[in-house]
Parts: C-alpha cells; sequence; structure tokens
C-alpha cells in the first residue's frame, strides 16, 4: 500500500542541488531590484491571464509566485504509476465561454466525466440509486421531493434579484445580507430532508456549512454560475468536463507564453511599498531580501491572504476589513486508485451524495482510458476542519470506509490513497475559494475591486461572472489588466 500526502507534481520536478529553484531565498535572487511597468503578485490562473494580457501590449511585466510551482489552486500530482491526478480545481462546463476558448488557443483538450449508470445517493438513512441525467427524481417521499421544489423555486427567485456587479445594490440587501443561509433554509424548507439537500449542496459548492455564509452571498454566488442545479451537476453542469492530461495544464501554457524572465517563482511578498499620484509606484518586498519595482500593481491573492501583506502607507479600513472578514473554505481531496473502475460494471457512475459522510461527495476520476480506477472524494466544512486534526491513518480509513458503503466491498482495498489538504496549504490556506459572511457585502462590497491608488484586483473572489471558479478567474485577471493598462 502506498500513501502520500503530498504527491509530487509530474510539471515541477524536484529542482537539482544549487539550482536557485532550490533555494529561492538567496541572497543573489535574480528578481532583486527589476524595474517592470506591472507587477502582478500570485501566478494562479487570474495572475497569469493579467500577465498574459499586459505583455501582449508590448507593456513590461513581473510576476511574482510565492510557491516553486504556477497554478494557484489548481495543482497537477500523479499516482504511482504516473497516471496525472488534478489536486485542486478542475472541471469546466457550459456558460464557461472563457475557459472553453483557452482550450482551443493552447492547444488543449477535454474529455467528459464519467457520468454512465446511476447515482448512489444515501440519504436519511436510505441508499438509492439516481439515473445519471439531470431531470432524474431521487427515491425520495413526495413531500420531501415537493419540498425541495418549492425551496429551489424561493431560492432561485432571490438569486435573480442579485446584481451581479453591485450584490450590495440587490432588492433587501441588507435584509439578506443580514442573516445566514442557513437561517433561510431553516425558515424556508419543512422536512429534514429538504434542510440536509440545501446543506449538502451548500458545502459540495462553498466547502462551507450555510451558517458560514449570508443568504445575499450565497444568492449572488449562484446567480454567477447560472443557478444551483448548475453549480451541482455533471450534465449540462459546472463538473461536465476535464482537461486531457490535467487542470494545471492551463496554467502552464499560459506561463509557458510569457516573456522569457518575466515569472519570478519562489518569490514571497512580504511588503508593498507604494505611492499615489502624481508619481505613482509600486515596490514589492520579497522574504528573500530581493524588490522590485512598478508602476502598477495587481494582486491576486484570496482576500485572506491579499490582507497579510504588509502594505505602506496601510491600506484603507475598508479594505484591510474586507480581507478580514472573508474567509476561505475547509476541504480535504481524496483520492483511492484501483486497478480498475470496478463500480462502471456495476452500472455506477462513480458519483455519491451523502448525508452521513465525513466524506459526502464522490466522482469517478479515472483518466480518460479508465485505467487505473480513481474514485475521488472530498472532506468539506465541518468534516474537513474535524478530520484534519487525525492522522493520515485515521483519515484514509474515513475515508475508504465511506467509498465502501457507497461501491460495495471491492472498494475496501486500494492500490494507493492520495490527499491535498487545502487548509495546510500556506499560500492557499483554504479552499474552493473566499466566502462572504453576513454583513460583508452590503458593508464592504464596494472595496472587492476597487484600486487603491496604484494597486489593481484581481482573483477568483473578484470575479462577477463564475465568482470561485477557474473561469472568473481568468476573467479577473484580463478585467484588472484592461484598467492597469488604462491607467498606464
Amino acid at each position: 500500500m502506498h500513501t502520500n500526502p503530498n504527491p509530487p507534481s509530474p510539471s515541477t520536478p524536484p529542482a537539482p542541488p544549487g539550482d536557485p529553484a532550490d533555494a529561492p531565498d538567496a541572497p543573489d535572487d535574480p528578481t532583486d531590484g527589476t524595474t517592470v511597468d506591472v507587477l502582478v503578485i500570485g501566478a494562479g490562473l487570474a495572475g497569469l491571464a493579467a500577465a498574459r494580457r499586459i505583455a501582449a501590449t508590448g507593456a513590461s511585466v513581473a510576476v511574482l509566485e510565492a510557491r516553486d510551482r504556477v497554478g494557484g489552486r489548481t495543482e497537477g500530482g500523479a499516482t504511482a504509476d504516473g497516471t496525472p491526478i488534478e489536486l485542486g480545481g478542475q472541471w469546466i462546463g457550459p456558460t464557461q465561454h472563457r475557459m472553453y476558448e483557452l482550450v482551443a488557443e493552447l492547444g488543449l483538450e477535454t474529455f467528459p466525466t464519467y457520468n454512465e449508470g446511476h447515482h448512489v445517493v444515501d440519504l436519511a438513512g436510505r441508499r438509492s440509486l439516481l439515473a445519471s441525467h439531470r431531470g432524474a427524481t431521487p427515491k425520495l417521499s413526495p413531500f420531501a421531493l415537493a419540498d425541495i421544489a418549492q425551496g429551489l423555486l424561493r431560492f432561485q427567485r432571490i438569486a435573480k434579484s442579485v446584481p451581479l456587479d453591485e450584490p450590495w445594490s440587490a432588492p433587501n440587501a441588507r435584509r439578506l445580507d443580514a442573516e445566514t443561509f442557513d437561517t433561510w433554509v431553516r425558515r424556508n424548507l419543512r422536512t429534514t430532508v429538504g434542510r440536509e439537500y440545501f446543506r449538502l449542496a451548500t458545502e459540495a459548492v462553498f466547502s462551507a456549512h450555510t451558517r458560514d455564509l449570508s443568504l445575499l452571498h450565497a444568492a449572488f454566488y449562484v446567480h454567477s454560475g447560472t443557478d444551483l442545479d448548475t453549480l451541482i451537476s455533471v450534465d449540462r453542469g459546472a463538473q461536465q468536463d476535464r482537461i486531457v492530461g490535467g487542470s494545471i495544464r492551463f496554467a502552464e501554457a499560459l506561463a509557458d507564453r510569457l516573456p522569457h524572465g518575466s515569472l519570478h517563482l519562489g518569490a514571497v511578498v512580504r511588503g508593498l511599498h507604494w505611492n499615489d499620484a502624481p508619481h505613482p509606484g509600486v515596490t514589492a518586498d520579497c522574504r528573500s531580501g530581493a524588490t522590485v519595482h512598478a508602476t502598477r500593481a495587481i494582486v491576486t491573492l484570496p482576500p485572506t491572504l491579499a490582507g497579510r501583506i504588509d502594505y505602506q502607507p496601510a491600506l484603507p479600513s475598508w479594505r484591510d476589513q474586507l480581507c478580514q472578514r472573508v474567509p476561505a473554505g475547509s476541504v480535504i481531496k481524496c483520492y483511492c486508485i484501483y486497478p480498475e473502475p470496478f463500480w462502471r460494471a456495476d452500472g455506477l457512475t462513480g458519483q455519491a451524495v451523502s448525508d452521513t459522510g465525513p466524506v459526502k461527495v464522490t466522482f469517478d476520476n479515472s483518466p480518460p482510458d479508465g485505467s487505473p480506477g480513481i474514485l475521488m472524494g472530498f472532506l468539506e466544512a465541518d468534516e474537513g476542519r474535524e478530520l484534519a486534526r487525525v492522522s493520515l491513518d485515521e483519515r484514509r480509513r474515513a475515508v475508504v470506509d465511506c467509498m465502501v458503503r457507497y461501491f460495495g466491498p471491492r472498494a475496501a482495498d486500494p492500490i494507493e490513497y492520495l490527499e491535498r489538504d487545502w487548509m495546510a496549504e500556506e499560500f492557499s490556506r483554504g479552499c474552493y475559494g473566499g466566502h462572504f459572511t453576513p454583513g460583508v457585502w452590503t458593508s464592504y462590497g464596494h472595496a472587492l475591486r476597487t484600486p487603491i491608488g496604484p494597486i489593481h484586483w484581481a482573483g477568483a473572489e473578484t470575479a462577477d461572472v463564475w465568482n470561485g471558479y477557474m473561469e472568473g478567474a481568468v476573467r479577473s485577471g484580463e478585467r484588472a489588466a484592461a484598467e492597469v493598462l488604462a491607467a498606464l
């Protein structure tokens, strides 16, 4: 049995001894003293998209990335036999037009998430099977089904009323922002199963509990990604397609197209010194002691990390307090590897949903040829936080026990177990994205994208369309690049 909590990425092999990437804090850091038109902090999809757009105009750009790899919250990994796996964000789906355009532009290929057969539904102590096509009805009591339907209708009406560019201006915005999503669920859903449906969907979409976010944020986010059905679906949904070789190939391909020498890995930005008109400028101070100077900067970090940079002068209170109030979700992504996808022969999709957990959502994450068989599951919200505190062996047993409950005794003996705890990642501190707690949108939403002097903001959390997704990240980077270019 091979167990590896932090498998290496095939796209970022370890640096040989003496290589600068092996010691990014060395005093002869080649980034030291660099001067460019635009500084981009973070080489996730938002940062790379921004840098690409800026470089295309002939302006000079430097991208500072704290990790020793690109990709941010997308990350490549591999099984023991070299099969690529996705440790971070991985799916694209309908209406994510920019991502499909990039597939074509960058010469990538997609393949559909395996979705043939029946899903396993484990709700209210009852296991049943549900046909995989959208619109199929789970085997629940008529009262529960009617309750879920009326709840979805009520919630979608609220979601459609929230403007994507200014959620704080929605009708009754302060009332919607003053209560948690859980308060709304308890008030509007009449059955236990109906309430659990919304809580499960929230954990799957936000890696957070319904009590963690405001009703206004839940409504905005769902509207941003079309509707709740789209966000939780494979068939015509947000989980419809995967990238051959893994989603990390987006970031690697974008990085390959940047001007030589513009991307700096292992460059941890500790502070930003900035000044505004009449001579705007920004200087980044790196952990290594290196400094990089620019006329403008784009910070693409999630708010909780952006707030940890030492800004001189200090940011206005409304921007800093925004960063204090947008926590990251809690999730551990887990993989069980098998010689073959045995569940397919049983007529199962490899997708399960359960209100018991601790793994409450699973997918078939096998490669396009189906070998090896890979079941992927999430430990999210409360379960993620609790199981992060136990040993790797205990966590593995809990995950495998869930797979056995969903897919039978053949799931008991994976040949390999892999995981990524995104809460423990120094330069993420959680996934999938940041969520807005009660009161944040109406008190601080105006500061989310508004530049502070020469500092501009990007990242999936700042997107108005497909907020929190790879699509939103790319759009946000291109939006921030347009702002900077206009200012230059």
